[in-house]
């Protein structure tokens, strides 16, 4: 199968050749899909997308007039895709539903281990000579609530590890994890609850339709005064706004961000000698309190090993049979 390779970046590459083992023709460009760079696709059976790539309608309709057939994800989220008109073209589309879960849970608690404890202000002061301690107070995690969003697979890992560090943990989800509830004690309750009580709130979300702005004005207005509040799940999930807003009034107390929800301008690029037009990111960015990560929790050699396998299983599986097992559409 002859297959475009989009959004490639230099560590990936190799673990795709790897998993391949030949079996494919694959083609590398660091571009993105868009409606600029879908011509590129003329003659390819397949593409292979990462979540910074537009696979909108229109972009669809132009993939679809070069002859694609499959679009294979290297990502669990395909937010980034119009599924509706991805079938109506009778294009298949296949995502990675898991990989490595501990890479993007054990980020999450070192985002949260490096706000509580002022790590990178500390290092910060430090480094122009300023070892005065008075800035950087934390708190034991120990019999801390923590609030978990989410407790899928990746949930789940962050649950587990907390729990290892004595915390009392609550969650909110669609549905019980019945697995994870026998292996550790873990409360569901509602999500005004848990914002109403949790200490850290941790969010491991798939971004929806129901799942947009999740977290807004209102949700933040019912979080203890004082939370740290993680995002390592998606962008949109949070109004940034809104966000920002309850940093400024204190209201939470920290902010760690692996994603962003305007972030496909940014996140992946060097912006060294070029300037990043979002004064809301910006802003977000430039408070001590908050720590952005460039969307890096999946940033392991075992997540980028299972990325790039089931990516290319996918891809077999068309090529053999046409159905694959991770089709979302």
């Amino acid at each position: 199968m002859k297959v475009l390779v989009y959004s490639i970046l230099g560590f990936d590459k190799a673990f795709l050749e790897k998993a391949a083992h030949g079996n494919h023709e694959l083609v590398f460009t660091e571009q993105p899909l868009n409606e600029s760079t879908a011509a590129l696709a003329k003659g390819f059976d397949a593409v292979s997308l990462f979540t910074s790539d537009d696979a909108s309608e229109t972009v669809l309709q132009k993939l679809y007039t070069c002859g694609v057939k499959y679009i294979a994800l290297r990502s669990v989220g395909y937010d980034h895709v119009d599924l509706a008109r991805a079938k109506s073209l009778a294009m298949k589309v296949a995502n990675v539903p898991e990989y490595s879960p501990y890479a993007i849970a054990e980020l999450a608690v070192a985002l949260l281990m490096a706000l509580n404890r002022k790590l990178v202000l500390g290092q910060t002061l430090m480094q122009i000579g300023d070892y005065r301690l008075d800035h950087l107070v934390g708190f034991d995690l120990h019999e801390k609530t923590i609030g978990i969003v989410g407790t899928g697979k990746i949930g789940a890992v962050f649950a587990k590890i907390m729990h290892g560090f004595g915390c009392k943990i609550i969650a909110f989800d669609i549905k019980e994890n019945k697995e994870l509830m026998d292996e550790i004690p873990i409360t569901y309750v509602s999500l005004k609850d848990l914002c109403a009580t949790a200490d850290v709130i941790s969010v491991h979300y798939l971004l929806n339709g129901t799942t947009n702005h999740l977290f807004n004005k209102s949700t933040f207005s019912l979080m203890k005064k004082g939370v740290i509040f993680i995002n390592t799940a998606r962008g949109g999930i949070v109004n940034t706004k809104d966000l920002l807003e309850a940093i400024e009034n204190k209201t939470i107390g920290a902010a760690g961000l692996d994603v962003y929800e305007k972030e496909k301008p940014i996140f992946f690029q060097d912006h060294t000698d070029t300037p990043i037009n979002d004064d809301l990111f910006l802003k977000l960015r430039s408070h001590p309190n908050v720590m952005v990560t460039g969307h890096q929790g999946f940033l392991t050699n075992e997540a980028l090993e299972g990325i790039a396998h089931t990516t290319i299983a996918n891809l077999n599986a068309w090529a053999y049979n046409g159905i694959s097992g991770n089709e979302v559409n």
